[in-house]
């Protein structure tokens, strides 16, 4: 159990903030994602599997949605659209 979930440390915070232009941004894009991959989750017990997106990197049934979220921020599968 102490082995895989590393929380906030796994990935490093310094990384993900190179990510993006502020820790605001961060918090707002990870959440954001994170309710996402929550909804893609409750839509599979549903069976819409085409309203969402799923998880874009490995995770095990552990991961929590945000951890899964700031690992796509951390190896750049996502795209930051700022509004106009």
């Amino acid at each position: 159990m102490a082995g895989h979930n590393n929380g906030i440390i796994d990935p490093p915070i310094d990384n993900l903030l190179d990510r993006v232009e502020s820790k605001y941004e961060l918090v707002i894009y990870a959440s954001k994602r994170a309710r996402q991959i929550n909804d893609y989750y409750s839509d599979l017990h549903e069976g819409n599997l085409f309203d969402n997106v799923g998880p874009l990197v490995d995770s095990s049934v552990e991961d929590k949605p945000l951890t899964i979220a700031l690992h796509e921020i951390n190896e750049d599968k996502l795209r930051i659209r700022h509004a106009e």
